[in-house]
């Protein structure tokens, strides 16, 4: 069903080891089926080691992360299925091209070989990279890393898409090619739960924010809610009346 939570997480906890204190602090949230989801935050609030946590690449023992019903820390295959990830530092080999990465990634995801090719010629055509399927990707520009990072996120075709920084460092085709390639991934049913500074670019992206400050959301609804309940007409005024105006290391 439409309705039906893509994400649920309660109470959840979280410190590195050593820390002198926990950077996520009994957070909550909720991310709902077919949403376009953006979460938000200065630097140090948490953003990316909650990312982290709900993709279950950092283990929790505080609270509950449920992905459509079933605990993340308890369910890594049901997880590695359903998932697609595209993290702010390049995840491929540089010295391999997008065709060579695409196969080992895919093979990771479990897909066939007959999967594996097509997934691979279908992206890279979406992303403008035909012609460079077989080239190493060490000679790409940045702009093309990214779509080759994204390529890789979404070969298994996954019902909710974590992106972090997916944009970071593009020119503006690249950039617009992006947004509108994860438009369009959502139309056809692909959860987005995403985070960046590039707010204008969420403005356009995302249907719901969430903000993060202090290691726990501070204010979660749809965009033109927050705005309207905040006195703000765009993301950025809203940013900075909850989160402040002071410098964040």
């Amino acid at each position: 069903m439409q309705n039906e939570d893509a994400l649920q997480v309660n109470a959840l906890s979280y410190g590195y080891k050593g820390a002198s204190r926990q950077i996520i602090q009994g957070l909550h949230l909720t991310v709902r089926q077919g949403s376009r989801f953006g979460l938000f935050g200065p630097n140090g609030a948490g953003k990316t080691t909650l990312m982290s946590l709900m993709t279950g690449l950092l283990p929790y023992t505080n609270g509950s992360i449920q992905l459509f019903g079933k605990e993340v820390k308890a369910n890594n295959g049901f997880v590695k299925n359903t998932i697609g990830f595209v993290p702010q530092d390049f995840s491929f080999y540089e010295e391999l091209s997008p065709a060579e990465n695409m196969e080992f990634f895919g093979a990771w995801y479990g897909l066939n070989g007959r999967q594996v090719k097509e997934a691979t010629a279908k992206l890279l055509k979406v992303m403008g990279l035909s012609q460079v399927a077989d080239k190493p990707l060490k000679e790409f520009s940045g702009g093309m890393k990214r779509r080759v990072n994204l390529a890789i996120g979404v070969m298994n075709q996954p019902r909710v898409l974590f992106l972090d920084e997916p944009t970071v460092g593009v020119d503006v085709q690249s950039r617009n090619a992006i947004v509108e390639f994860l438009k369009a991934i959502n139309e056809n049913g692909t959860t987005l739960v995403y985070t960046s500074h590039q707010l204008l670019e969420a403005e356009d992206l995302c249907t719901e924010v969430a903000l993060i400050d202090g290691g726990t959301i501070i204010s979660q609804g749809t965009l033109n809610e927050l705005k309207a309940q905040h006195g703000q007409d765009g993301l950025e005024g809203l940013f900075l009346q909850l989160t402040g105006r002071a410098y964040r290391d």
